[in-house]
């Protein structure tokens, strides 16, 4: 981050967080890691809900952008940034330089591959269908003591739900799977970050196969269902199946028009934490203190997060992975409007993350020390057994 601008302290965030602050925000501008010109690929997306055909497969719109419409298309989503920055802050725990409350279930005994798998990667964090069918103390989480307060958790009552996922309360969370259904207990983002490329042309891409074996698609194979590896030439030349089911084959060139990656003007990451979205949380009966002390943490906890996702860097995927054109800085926007430039660094995120814990512990806050191990239940590790042998059968099919 720019250091020619005003250090964010905790008590400016304080103060900011209290009230006198409508945002935190920052804007950095990108371009590929190839240099200004080279071709990136942003996600593919199926057809759109309209059922109709669309020039590419990319999720493009028009935006307004220093007052000029300009064609933007996505590079990395909200959903997606959420995740990337989840996954910062959960190697930054593994290191010992943030402490973070943790629910995980330990796949460990029987997913080896598997390991942990915590809150801070489960699509729907604490609400998820995974820690929904598990166990905590040999019974299902959503029934133990801890189960249920974080069922019964919501914007007016936050209190477990900052004490066991805070991260929920800031990438938002929507209890769909409990027993209310839809009507569950939903928390809002308050923290959004996505990356788009601006004023960008859709190009084309090729493809080719030289099978150095040439095999002969006039020749029949005898593949079988159960294992395609045991397959064998037909000698009898009666089969229908040939080589390029088992995968030797020359493939023409082709050019796809619908997915052949962008070239852009520039890339633009906007990540935004709205202070009113935390000022919405409230805490039971905590004080006024503790309720400030609370907000604050979660506004410290955002802004490392932020800092840690530009440290981790943005290589989305294959072919697009993109570099800053220059320093990023924090902006707090006031609830006037006015804009304060902010500077901050990893190790002073770090350090503000840590003094913004202290200071919520000094007040009574309820912060999670210890990591919580659940159990996934038999009915999930069957599951997960079963469909790891239909996909190494080959008859695995979308859940």
């Amino acid at each position: 981050m720019s250091t020619d601008a005003t250090p964010l302290s905790l008590d400016l965030l304080t103060k900011a967080v209290q009230g006198s602050g409508a945002a935190l925000r920052m804007r950095a501008r990108l371009q590929p890691a190839g240099g200004p010109g080279d071709k990136v690929f942003p996600p593919t997306y199926a057809e759109g809900q309209d059922g109709k055909k669309h020039e590419t497969r990319y999720a493009s719109e028009q935006r307004v952008i220093d007052g000029e419409r300009k064609p933007t298309v996505l590079l990395d989503s909200v959903a997606s940034q959420a995740n990337r920055m989840e996954l910062a802050l959960l190697e930054a725990r593994r290191r010992g330089q943030a402490s973070v409350p943790l629910i995980a279930v330990d796949f460990r005994p029987h997913f080896p591959d598997l390991g942990l798998l915590s809150t801070l990667e489960a699509p729907h964090r604490v609400y998820d269908a995974i820690m929904r069918d598990s166990t905590l103390g040999g019974e299902a989480f959503r029934a133990s003591t801890l189960g249920r307060q974080l069922t019964e958790t919501n914007t007016a009552d936050a209190r477990s739900m900052l004490a066991h996922c805070p991260t929920a309360l800031l990438f938002g969370a929507w209890d769909s799977t409990g027993p209310r259904g839809g009507m569950g207990n939903k928390f809002q983002r308050a923290l959004v970050s996505e990356v788009v490329g601006v004023d960008f042309e859709a190009g084309a891409k090729v493809a080719s196969r030289i099978d150095p074996l040439q095999s002969s698609a006039s020749v029949r194979l005898t593949i079988p269902k159960e294992n395609s590896d045991d397959w064998s030439v037909d000698e009898s030349g009666k089969s229908k199946q040939r080589p390029s089911e088992v995968n030797h084959s020359n493939i023409a060139p082709t050019r796809d028009e619908e997915s052949g990656g962008v070239t852009f003007t520039y890339a633009l990451h906007t990540a935004v934490l709205s202070l009113p979205a935390l000022r919405r949380l409230r805490f039971g009966d905590w004080s006024d203190a503790q309720t400030d002390a609370a907000r604050t943490l979660l506004a410290a906890l955002g802004v490392l997060c932020v800092v840690l996702q530009r440290r981790e860097g943005y290589d989305f995927r294959s072919r697009c992975s993109l570099v800053p054109e220059g320093p990023a800085r924090l902006e707090l926007v006031s609830a006037e409007g006015s804009v304060e430039a902010l500077s901050i660094s990893v190790d002073e995120a770090f350090a503000l993350y840590a003094e913004a814990v202290n200071a919520a512990k000094a007040q009574g806050v309820d912060w999670a020390e210890d990591e919580v191990h659940l159990e996934p239940m038999p009915k999930l590790i069957q599951l997960i057994t079963a469909s790891r042998e239909a996909y190494r059968a080959g008859t695995a099919e979308e859940a």
